[in-house]
């Protein structure tokens, strides 16, 4: 499991948002399919930001009280978002995800997007992983994971 990064793990098929998009289609566009945000990029492939569903809620709020001053995702995005590379490891993804509020990382690679990593997707690769049997003891804090997978495993009486 510990051998596992990003680039192995990662949704390559996203959908993005221009920073020129008119917001409440882009709340539309988060709507529709289903998803929490979306990573903000240029028409060169360049990673801007993300819209998220708090993004929005900002967007709700200006409307109601400053009659909405733009109407671009640009306004609205968060830059500061984190990301992280292709190269970085499951585990530091998970600390990443259990110390922050983030439900996604944009995964850039010279400052393009080239994927993405939901908190799902690491559970999903740590599961197969522990399925598979590939989960190796070496590290006291895998030996709970080898547990699992060895209860998962016995016969039913």
């Amino acid at each position: 499991m510990c051998q596992l990064t990003a680039r192995d793990f990662m949704v390559k098929k996203l959908i993005t948002l221009r920073p020129e998009m008119d917001v409440l289609d882009a709340v539309k566009m988060l709507l529709k399919n289903r998803i929490s945000g979306a990573p903000v990029v240029s028409d060169s492939g360049e990673y801007l930001g993300v819209f998220s569903e708090k993004c929005a809620m900002h967007v709700i709020l200006d409307a109601a009280y400053d009659q909405l001053p733009t109407n671009e995702v640009r306004a609205f995005m968060d830059v500061e978002a984190q990301t992280i590379g292709p190269d970085a490891h499951l585990l530091s993804v998970a600390q990443v995800f259990l110390l922050t509020s983030f439900r996604r990382l944009p995964v850039l690679e010279d400052g393009r997007l080239v994927g993405q990593v939901s908190r799902r997707d690491v559970l999903r690769a740590a599961m197969s992983d522990v399925l598979k049997g590939d989960v190796r003891v070496t590290e006291s804090s895998l030996l709970y994971l080898s547990a699992i997978r060895d209860r998962d495993q016995a016969p039913v009486a």
